[in-house]
């Protein structure tokens, strides 16, 4: 595959070259952007979002597909995805920005279901799905503990 546009938005910015843990060097890199996304206002790390779905399909889609193989690890682009999910409406301070990130790659890591089965699903979807479910579990948990614990995340 050239190394076009498609390809470098799928490794993350080439971050999903490092070789190792590339899922993890993504994930860190997409927690950097969410900071960055919000300093802009709390509804850029949405938009952002929103527009990785698309893009992250159809960059994973080509790239995969250009490299032959089901889910290369040089695609992040789905960590990036799950991260960014992980962290929508959540304030971005770094005690949380940290948690979101231990709980992605831990929900990300062990697969609980159905991000398993989604995982097995042909092309960018099976790409995709496991990070976004990934990234759902870790929301949902972070935004309880965010509420039962403020002060242990630095909210007051």
């Amino acid at each position: 595959m050239r190394r076009d546009a498609r390809y470098w938005l799928a490794t993350g910015l080439g971050s999903g070259l490092v070789p190792i843990a590339p899922g993890t060097a993504g994930s860190a890199v997409a927690v950097g952007l969410v900071w960055v996304a919000s300093r802009g206002g709390p509804w850029w790390p949405v938009i952002v979002f929103a527009a990785l779905l698309p893009l992250g399909w159809w960059s994973a889609a080509a790239t995969a597909r250009s490299l032959g193989k089901k889910d290369p690890g040089v695609i992040v682009i789905d960590e990036f995805a799950g991260q960014f999910l992980a962290l929508l409406a959540l304030p971005p301070v770094w005690p949380v920005l940290l948690g979101g990130f231990v709980l992605f790659r831990l929900f990300d890591i062990v697969k609980p279901p159905p991000a398993r089965r989604l995982e097995a699903l042909r092309g960018a979807t099976g790409i995709m799905a496991d990070d976004l479910v990934a990234g759902l579990y870790a929301n949902l948990l972070l935004q309880l503990a965010v509420r039962l614990g403020p002060g242990v995340w630095g909210l007051g």
